[in-house]
């Protein structure tokens, strides 16, 4: 293990220091603050808690501004320098003892859904901001700079980290983020500048490595009682707006072989979409969560009605076959209906696999602080995504109880907390030493 100690202000500090042996960090020995981790994540529900017990801390609001303050006081007392970018990301960062490496960077977001939990993404930036106190106060320099980073907007489009890879169109500053503001206003309001976006784009090898700490968001760890997921990859999503278009009638004087019913048309090619994600075997997942039949009265039979379809898998391919099999069936369906029905796709997060080496030192992290540990995808998307052009990547979870996120009750112990973040820990330390 190559750490460089900072030398201490005189030599019975250097003595002390050295008495709890830098060799027993790289032995596993170094550990984080739990008390101190739990209390700066009991601090962060001040920043927007509502009366419901969940967390409206979303993104471009006063307390999103108010958390990033607080968030920055932190980092300066972890030794970290920091600076707002041009999407209005938290960047601190502290230096290696090897200044010509790029840098590890670590963070998370933590900017809420409306009503949303107190850990998703909270835990990664509290986990991370610890992790940096814990180095600074054993005097252990790491052979890379480090950055710890808190992503604007993961919520309502992974704006933050997206910026990093160039990903943001123009476009996109217009719309509206989950409050009031624009994303363009909105980055403004954070102290970013949106005219200066593409400023913020990192080329690859810029940056050595992410590794990004969250909760689960799913009941795989919780219920198999696994302490530590090995994120293996973050799954792709596409999805697509489908359209029926038949022709709307009298619904008392129609005959049931004369109608072109477009919701019955829509109600089969969901059943089909049931049918073929489940179909092989794989942690492919196919939703269909909105629907809106026209003209929507109970006496008029719907003649045109529109619906979303999304589906997920680490395997772009596997998508796109999945796609293509439920666009076969229909097409059928149209014809067996009297209808038309027309499918466009509106958006794609590609697939971010994990790189080996990383999910290989999480692992090896993890049993070595004597926690259980799966492999295992993640389901939801993440900032860790954008920078799958960049860097390599990776990312550990801690259990969410029941599989709960985005709600008042979503629940993290404070231990599964802590044990995230000494994952981390032992993570970061064990990449510098093997990354450059």
């Amino acid at each position: 293990m190559r750490l460089t100690i900072y030398p201490g202000p005189t030599p019975i500090f250097l003595l002390a220091f050295l008495s709890c042996s830098c060799v027993g960090a790289a032995d596993g020995d170094l550990r984080v603050d739990g008390e101190r981790l739990n209390a700066t994540m009991a601090r962060m529900k001040t920043f927007g808690g509502n009366a419901e017990g969940g967390s409206d801390r979303i993104a471009f609001s006063q307390h999103n501004v108010d958390a990033l303050g607080y968030l920055a006081e932190l980092m300066r007392a972890a030794g970290l320098t920091t600076h707002t970018d041009f999407a209005g990301n938290l960047i601190g960062r502290r230096e290696g003892s090897e200044p010509e490496l790029a840098p590890l960077v670590i963070g998370s977001h933590v900017d809420t859904v409306i009503n949303g939990g107190h850990y998703d993404g909270i835990v990664g930036v509290m986990g991370a901001i610890e992790v940096a106190m814990t180095l600074n106060d054993a005097g252990v320099m790491l052979r890379h700079p480090l950055e710890v980073a808190v992503w604007t907007n993961e919520e309502a489009g992974k704006t933050g980290s997206r910026s990093m890879g160039g990903a943001v169109d123009e476009s996109e500053l217009d719309l509206t983020a989950l409050g009031d503001r624009t994303i363009g206003e909105g980055l403004r309001f954070l102290g970013g500048d949106p005219a200066r976006l593409s400023e913020n784009e990192r080329e690859p090898g810029s940056i050595a490595a992410y590794v990004e700490l969250h909760v689960e968001q799913g009941a795989i760890l919780d219920r198999e009682g696994i302490e530590i997921g090995v994120v293996d990859g973050i799954v792709g999503i596409r999805r697509w707006n489908i359209t029926v278009d038949g022709f709307a009638n009298h619904a008392g004087t129609t005959p049931m072989d004369r109608r072109q019913d477009t919701l019955y048309a829509a109600a089969r090619v969901i059943s089909a979409v049931r049918h073929i994600i489940t179909g092989e075997p794989g942690r492919q997942v196919g939703t269909v969560g909105r629907i809106q039949a026209y003209p929507g009265a109970p006496n008029v039979i719907p003649g045109r009605t529109i619906f979303s379809l999304e589906i997920r898998d680490l395997d772009m391919e596997k998508i796109e076959r999945l796609f293509q099999r439920i666009s076969r069936a229909a097409e059928t369906i149209a014809g067996e209906t009297d209808t038309t029905i027309t499918i466009d796709q509106y958006y794609e997060s590609p697939a971010a696999v994990s790189d080996t080496r990383i999910t290989a030192i999480v692992a090896e992290s993890a049993a070595k602080l004597g926690l259980s540990a799966q492999h295992m995808p993640s389901g939801a998307g993440h900032d860790a995504q954008s920078f799958k052009d960049i860097c390599p990547l990776g990312m550990i979870f801690v259990p969410s109880r029941d599989g709960v996120s985005h709600a008042p009750s979503e629940f993290t112990s404070a231990v599964q907390i802590t044990n995230g973040a000494n994952v981390l820990l032992h993570t970061l330390i064990e990449m510098d030493r093997r990354l450059d």
